[in-house]
């Protein structure tokens, strides 16, 4: 698993490589949690380049998810691959969790609010 952290128009975009899973849970939910916390209160979670996911990697988005809230912020999630797409509807955190089938889809709802 690798994340990269990036700004682009004031906007903190974290990009999930590889496998988000509970051997790579404890590393990448303190970065993210840290970028959540630390960062501008606006956040996508970019899933284009994560290959496997399972409850642990979603408890990982579920503590970003927290971290920005509690700041007032706003997460997003973008591109997540159809797997990762049929676990999150599985586990209904799609009624959580705004997604956006793009990046740019998600760069711009947040430009917005």
């Amino acid at each position: 698993m690798v994340l990269t952290h990036r700004l682009d128009e004031g906007i903190d975009i974290v990009e999930v490589s590889g496998r988000l899973a509970l051997a790579e849970v404890a590393e990448a939910r303190g970065k993210l949690k840290d970028i959540a916390e630390t960062g501008t209160g606006k956040l996508i979670v970019d899933l284009s380049g994560t290959t496997f996911m399972d409850s642990g990697g979603l408890s990982v988005l579920v503590s970003a998810f927290k971290a920005t809230q509690s700041r007032q912020g706003r997460m997003v999630l973008a591109a997540p691959t159809a797997n990762i797409q049929s676990l999150i509807e599985l586990t209904r955190l799609q009624q959580i969790f705004e997604i956006f089938q793009t990046r740019e889809a998600g760069i711009a709802a947040l430009t917005k609010s």
